[in-house]
């Protein structure tokens, strides 16, 4: 039994860019449309491909010209009342609990989820996934591909945060008895030889 897993990272919006804590009504940027647009996926992956509920995500599938499955196991880490927020505004509004929030990301933010709950819940819905043969992908957010790396290769949290992922980046899983990372790249391999065959 095998199975190829795709993680896409969606396209850049204006909190990414700027830094914020992203809402999940938050659309991609003019620019995020452009590159999305030109990023091919895998004809072998177009059966198979889920999204995060975030408009970014489902933006991101549609300028890709892709039609996937919400998968609410794909949403971003949820920020709680941060959500929506430049990083300059809850500073000036919250410095004491931003300063903690920098000083341990982990914990997530006010009322917000834990990096520990994304893991558990990317986590399952992998396993899951891995109980079938074939090829999917997941069209999702930053914070959850660091909490899938974690899941697969049993890597502590706080290492994962040391780990860029830009927007329409790729990380390749494969399961064959347990979980192997193939790649973890920018977008150009998504349509040619850059995934495995």
């Amino acid at each position: 039994m095998a199975t190829t897993l795709l993680l896409i990272c969606i396209a850049a919006t204006a909190p990414a860019r700027h830094g914020g804590f992203a809402g999940s009504d938050e659309p991609l940027d003019e620019g995020g449309l452009r590159d999305a647009a030109r990023t091919a996926l895998n004809d072998r992956f177009r059966d198979s491909t889920f999204t995060s509920p975030a408009l970014a995500a489902a933006e991101t599938a549609g300028a890709m010209g892709i039609t996937g499955r919400t998968e609410p196991a794909l949403a971003d880490i949820d920020h709680g009342r941060w959500s929506g927020r430049a990083f300059a505004q809850v500073h000036e509004d919250e410095p004491s609990a931003f300063s903690a929030w920098i000083a341990d990301p982990l914990g997530g933010a006010p009322g917000g989820e834990s990096m520990e709950t994304a893991r558990q819940r990317i986590g399952r819905w992998m396993d899951e996934i891995a109980r079938h043969d074939g090829q999917a992908c997941g069209i999702t957010h930053p914070m959850i591909v660091r909490a899938a790396l974690s899941h697969a290769l049993c890597l502590p949290l706080s290492t994962t945060l040391a780990i860029d992922i830009a927007p329409l980046s790729h990380t390749v899983f494969s399961f064959s008895g347990r979980w192997r990372l193939q790649s973890l790249g920018l977008a150009g391999g998504l349509a040619g030889s850059g995934l495995p065959g």
